[in-house]
């Protein structure tokens, strides 16, 4: 597949990038896809979440009444969980969500997910560029310069750029990362990828390596 590639004015130039067929044309695999989404938003719980039981309420230990004769239910101390500001039964407690995902499953869900993209014609390839200072102006005018300024886009970079990463970081539906930092989740998200031209092979090397 040949995608032409566009200057940062959004115009088609001479050059075009042929996608590779292993990456950007299999079939796609949606339960991989699904596990390699789910697998990143469980890594992104912090699992602190925490209620005290009774045995970690402050208060008396004190029996409340008698067991029998007072015509109510029994009940033990302050801390009983049927009361107000007692314990809570079964209450969150702090865990790890993340799981093990196999290396080629994440593989395949991002092939998968590049696939999709491609077959939906949602990948455009900008010439390499860099912004001389962070300007978020600069970042905007780029993306209406490719028609994409109400959509979300996720822009590939080959490796980090400090000032095209602080221009485009408050921008809404925006997302910026890099070819080796790619996953599944921000591809599916997005409705259209921007890649840098010389992130193109950076990608097809890490998802094709053995």
């Amino acid at each position: 597949m040949e995608v032409a590639v566009l200057n940062n004015s959004g115009k088609s130039t001479s050059k075009k990038v042929t996608l590779s067929a292993d990456v950007f044309g299999i079939e796609p695999n949606d339960h991989a896809i699904y596990l390699d989404v789910k697998s990143f938003l469980a890594n992104q719980r912090q699992g602190t979440h925490k209620s005290k039981q009774r045995n970690e309420i402050s208060g008396s230990s004190k029996k409340l009444k008698k067991q029998k004769g007072t015509g109510g239910a029994r009940a033990g101390n302050i801390k009983n969980p049927q009361f107000k500001g007692g314990g809570r039964i079964f209450g969150p407690a702090p865990r790890d969500y993340s799981f093990k995902l196999n290396k080629k499953v994440k593989d395949l869900a991002r092939k998968s997910a590049l696939s999709y993209k491609a077959k939906d014609n949602s990948i455009a390839i900008l010439e390499d560029f860099s912004f001389e200072s962070p300007k978020t102006k600069q970042y905007l005018t780029l993306l209406s310069a490719l028609s994409l300024g109400d959509k979300k886009t996720l822009l590939v970079l080959p490796e980090l750029n400090k000032n095209v990463v602080l221009s485009g970081r408050n921008i809404k539906n925006t997302k910026i990362t890099t070819a080796d930092q790619i996953n599944t989740y921000d591809v599916m998200n997005a409705d259209n990828v921007i890649f840098v031209e010389s992130s193109v092979s950076k990608v097809e090397n890490l998802l094709n390596k053995a």
